[in-house]
């Protein structure tokens, strides 16, 4: 490690180094860590740092992973190393341009999007969408803990949008080559039939590349609530929500409300809800907040299911509730703590 650390210093020194500083200083940074420290109180001891967050969503999201390549094959590493090389260039030139250091935030970011895509996109489109999203999704607000949406789901739904065709009429079966047009919720709201709940469960139906395998994806949520990197009450309220309004609308409504837990296992709810709902940048941070923000979560996702020309609700109550999440918090803190008038 001596040889590498002076290996680093000697860059540093190296003409027009400064050009390049904040891909060197995301090497060091990754390798020794970060030098800051503070000399002085008070302090707060919390062992949930930046990296150590990361790094645990990270591993939260390898069961979700290592499923998607078992049941659609490498062609979904592809599609994830695409979305890191095209991504992470782009956040590399915004910090260059602006003279700023390269944050862990794409690690993530550059995980998500590729899981909530059809396993059979082209990887020209993933290039497409994961840019619009770091772009328009993050570094038009500042960058990194500065973006109002999930940069994963604005890409996703600009690629929806963009590219009907190909992601809402090419889905792969889980385990074959077989290409269907159909999912278990466009199936259901064209014929109202239900998929069995135990291949929705284990992925032997098709979706999104990281989003078929629930049992997976639960693990991977269940880790991050334990290991308190995400918050509890989001994925809590948004899915029971979903669970009381549909097992209601189902009862008064069954033509056009799905039963419950088809709702739960169906589409990206389960995803959603554990990974993107949870997002501290994007969510409201006060307890009352996420509270709220869970609740509405669920309504619109059932609402969108039920009554609109798309058969998924997720990724559009997510982005929706994303943009209310600042006057979601200013409201609760302005109930909680009125101002005092003189």
């Amino acid at each position: 490690m001596r040889l590498l650390r002076l290996f680093i210093d000697r860059i540093y020194k190296l003409p027009h180094a400064d050009r390049f500083k904040p891909v060197i200083d995301a090497f060091d940074a990754g390798m020794f860590g970060t030098p800051e420290t503070t000399t002085g109180g008070p302090h707060i001891l919390d062992c949930i740092d930046m990296k150590r967050y990361m790094v645990l969503v990270i591993v939260a999201l390898i069961p979700a992973v290592l499923a998607a390549v078992y049941l659609f094959g490498l062609n979904v590493i592809k599609i994830i190393a695409v979305s890191y090389i095209v991504g992470g260039a782009a956040e590399v030139v915004f910090a260059i341009v602006r003279k700023k250091e390269i944050h862990e935030g794409f690690l993530i970011t550059g995980l998500i999007f590729p899981l909530v895509l059809p396993p059979t996109t082209p990887l020209w489109v993933v290039a497409v969408g994961i840019l619009f999203g770091v772009i328009f999704g993050k570094e038009i607000f500042g960058g990194t803990g500065r973006n109002i949406f999930n940069p994963a789901l604005v890409g996703r739904l600009f690629v929806t949008l963009a590219f009907p065709a190909i992601m809402t009429t090419s889905w792969q079966q889980p385990l074959t080559d077989t290409i269907t047009a159909a999912t278990p919720l466009s199936i259901y709201k064209t014929e109202r039939v239900l998929t069995s709940y135990w291949d929705l469960f284990l992925g032997a139906a098709a979706g999104s590349t990281g989003e078929t395998c629930r049992l997976a994806v639960i693990l991977g949520g269940l880790f991050l609530i334990f290991s308190r990197v995400s918050n509890w009450r989001i994925p809590l309220c948004y899915l029971g929500t979903v669970f009381v309004f549909a097992f209601f609308g189902n009862h008064f409504a069954p033509e056009r409300i799905a039963p419950p837990l088809f709702q739960l296992l169906s589409g990206g709810l389960l995803f959603g809800a554990m990974f993107m709902a949870t997002d501290p940048v994007t969510s409201p941070f006060t307890p009352v907040g996420k509270y709220i923000f869970g609740i509405s979560c669920g309504v619109l996702t059932v609402l969108i299911r039920s009554f609109s020309g798309y058969v998924e609700g997720v990724m559009f109550s997510i982005v929706i509730m994303n943009a209310l999440s600042p006057l979601i918090d200013h409201i609760v803190l302005a109930l909680r703590y009125p101002p005092v008038r003189i």
